[in-house]
């Protein structure tokens, strides 16, 4: 564990081991700290990784600095992220200092310019998010919130919101998410085991209705009413 104290010099091979074990102790850190921490980035989340990358930066640049204290602060870190989501789900002054309440950025169609300005975004950065939504016209729009994360979430007015068949009264049939079977020219032998198939019958499948071979394919889908689509290469 010579790497791991602070030396005058470091031989290559010490900081490549410097650099694989923060490596894999950042992928465990982030792993205990939740999928909350790799989404959209909230205050909380923005500071820790602020932190967390420079304090374990410095070790990966400087041999005279030893990994063990990064390495203990970003453990203590780490807990004190995890308690401060923990109390703030039961403390509401706390949930609402770590993650500010959204607010209004447009209301029944009207631009809420006090909103822009708390938001601290522009006229245009607001119509690219409304054109991200396929939203054309802003008088289409019931609701519009600037969330803490920084994403903005839009709501239409009823009238303007698609008809579906629930409206229409029109039956439809339980929700079918097709499984992925091919991807590359490789089969995944556990899907097509989920679906009740083998490699023989995909292959037969591929055969007789593209005639082509599994090699070919860039990416099979198959659903329980073993509709099988295929796409090849380009």
């Amino acid at each position: 564990m010579y790497f791991f104290q602070s030396q005058e010099t470091l031989t290559v091979v010490h900081w490549i081991l410097r650099a694989v074990v923060s490596f894999f102790f950042m992928l465990v850190t982030v792993r205990i700290m939740g999928q909350r921490s790799i989404s959209q980035l909230r205050l909380l989340d923005f500071v820790m990784a602020l932190i967390l990358g420079n304090i374990i930066a410095h070790p990966l640049s400087d041999e005279q600095l030893a990994m063990t204290g990064s390495m203990v602060t970003i453990s203590a870190l780490v807990f004190l992220y995890i308690a401060a989501i923990m109390i703030s789900a039961k403390w509401k002054w706390l949930r609402h200092l770590l993650n500010p309440v959204p607010f209004v950025l447009i209301k029944d169609g009207e631009i809420i310019y006090k909103g822009l300005k708390k938001a601290r975004i522009s006229i245009d950065y607001l119509l690219t998010e409304v054109r991200k939504d396929k939203i054309a016209d802003i008088k289409k729009i019931a609701l519009a919130l600037w969330e803490a994360d920084g994403t903005i979430s839009i709501f239409l007015h009823p009238r303007d919101q698609a008809v579906t068949p629930r409206l229409l009264k029109v039956p439809t049939e339980p929700f079918d998410y097709p499984r992925t079977i091919i991807v590359e020219g490789k089969i995944d032998a556990e899907e097509l085991h989920h679906l009740n198939k083998d490699r023989k019958w995909l292959i037969d499948q591929l055969r007789a209705e593209h005639k082509t071979e599994v090699r070919n394919v860039l990416l099979a889908t198959l659903d329980s009413k073993d509709n099988l689509t295929v796409l090849f290469y380009r």
